[in-house]
Parts: C-alpha cells; sequence; structure tokens
C-alpha cells in the first residue's frame, strides 16, 4: 500500500466511484469510493461543491472563518473588534423574552458602555 501525500506542487487523481443522492430532507450528498490501495491523512473541511449538469463534480476548501474575540460581554450583549477595524455590538434574546427586550437592551449596552469609557480613560486601548 503506498502512502498519498497531496500538497501544493502535487495533484494526485484517483479512480473509484461515485454516488450522488438527496436526504429527505432536500439536501444533497456525495460519497467518493477510492478503487485504488492507498494510504492517506484523513481531514475535516468545509468545501464549496459545484455539481455540473454532465455529472462533474468541483469542490475547492473555504477558508476557515476567524472569529471576533469579545472585548466585553455582558448576559445578552457582546462588544467585539472585527477584521475590518470596526467595533460590533451584538445583542441576543430569545423570542418569548421580547417584553424584556428594552430594558435589558438599554441595561447592557449601558453596562457596556461604562466599561469602554473606563478603559479609554485610563489610556489603555480596546485591543491589547
Amino acid at each position: 500500500m503506498k502512502k498519498i501525500i497531496i500538497n501544493i506542487e502535487r495533484e494526485v487523481t484517483l479512480d473509484g466511484l461515485m454516488t450522488l443522492g438527496k436526504l429527505e430532507n432536500g439536501l444533497r450528498t456525495a460519497d467518493f469510493m477510492c478503487c485504488e490501495d492507498v494510504r492517506m491523512e484523513p481531514f475535516v473541511s468545509h468545501f464549496k461543491v459545484q455539481g455540473m449538469r454532465d455529472g462533474n463534480l468541483y469542490m475547492q476548501e473555504q477558508k476557515k472563518r476567524i472569529r471576533n474575540k469579545a472585548i466585553f460581554r455582558d448576559d445578552n450583549a457582546t462588544l467585539s473588534k472585527g477584521q475590518d477595524g470596526k467595533y460590533y455590538f451584538y445583542f441576543s434574546l430569545p423570542g418569548e423574552r421580547l417584553g424584556e427586550l428594552p430594558e435589558l437592551l438599554v441595561r447592557q449596552s449601558n453596562a457596556i458602555a461604562q466599561k469602554v469609557l473606563m478603559k479609554l480613560m485610563k489610556g489603555k486601548g480596546l485591543v491589547d
């Protein structure tokens, strides 16, 4: 059994069978079963998949999403700085608590604003 190494300089073509299907919920599936005796590193990733009318399938791995790190948090609110340099305020609340939204939003946004003000007054930036 030979080990297959895939890298930037080396692309590998393998013989096999592909099964295309659709689940009961409407989502599509694609399974490839290699017919060669190979060994390669296993991986899990997110791909953009494009299925063509002639049965060809093209896949390209997507970059991992870079998550914004929270600067300040409260129960339902978060302040973070994005990769684009902008500050984001996020607030979430379950639908059944809609009646509490105005009071919680005002209280938690004020609490975060006070934390920002205190940090700025101490002369420290928001992000280290």
